[in-house]
């Protein structure tokens, strides 16, 4: 297989000329006795150029065609669990982006500022609570902040440290996309069994602080 491997490359390679190829893979016989000589013989008229390759470079050219390792996407978890996510993700999307001007990190961060709305947040908490990018949240509030839908507010007074709340509007717009997000949960979950849900989410409990290590 070695053999036919690097003859069909070469050809390839020969066919692009025009020309026709005597390949002959040669084993040195000296230092490797026993193995023979394998010779193929594909000249069908006229001069034909000859190639000799020895049985070693055949395998290091084999070998360097195999060292990579691809993964098999479709069956990694982590890829799985991405695209799942971006795909959910973007089917709520599509109800609140145009019609508020909402891009997803927004959202995410207008849902996890109503989720604690009792304890006040941070920047740096809300931050934690999406496992986003700190400097896209950064950007996420800066526009909902000049949007008049979050307002930053000092915490008991102290000046030193300022926490985020929904505004009227902020409100409004939560209101408006929580019930099409749980609806779109009803939807997937509507395709599994009850003792599959409850797997499912002892599976995402146990998975969850595994990931949060790594």
């Amino acid at each position: 297989m070695l053999r036919c491997s690097l003859a069909a490359a070469l050809l390839e390679d020969a066919a692009k000329d025009d020309r026709f190829l005597t390949l002959a893979i040669m084993n040195d016989r000296n230092d490797h006795p026993g193995r023979g000589d394998a010779c193929l013989d594909l000249r069908e008229h006229g001069r034909v150029p000859e190639i000799m390759v020895s049985f070693e470079t055949s395998c290091k050219v084999y070998r360097r065609m195999t060292d990579h390792a691809p993964l098999e996407l479709e069956h990694f978890l982590p890829y799985r669990l991405s695209i799942l996510s971006n795909r959910v993700s973007q089917a709520i999307a599509h109800a609140y982006q145009d019609r508020f001007d909402l891009s997803m990190t927004e959202w995410r961060v207008i849902a996890v500022i109503a989720r604690y709305d009792g304890h006040g947040l941070s920047a740096r908490e809300v931050a934690g609570h999406t496992e986003m990018d700190k400097v896209a949240v950064s950007r996420a509030l800066t526009r909902l902040v000049a949007a008049k839908r979050v307002a930053r507010r000092t915490h008991d007074g102290d000046k030193r440290r300022s926490v985020l709340r929904l505004t009227a509007a902020g409100w409004k717009i939560h209101d408006a996309v929580a019930p099409l997000a749980r609806a779109h949960e009803r939807k997937m979950l509507a395709a599994l069994s009850v003792e599959e849900r409850r797997a499912l989410k002892g599976i995402l409990d146990k998975l969850a602080p595994v990931a949060e290590k790594d």
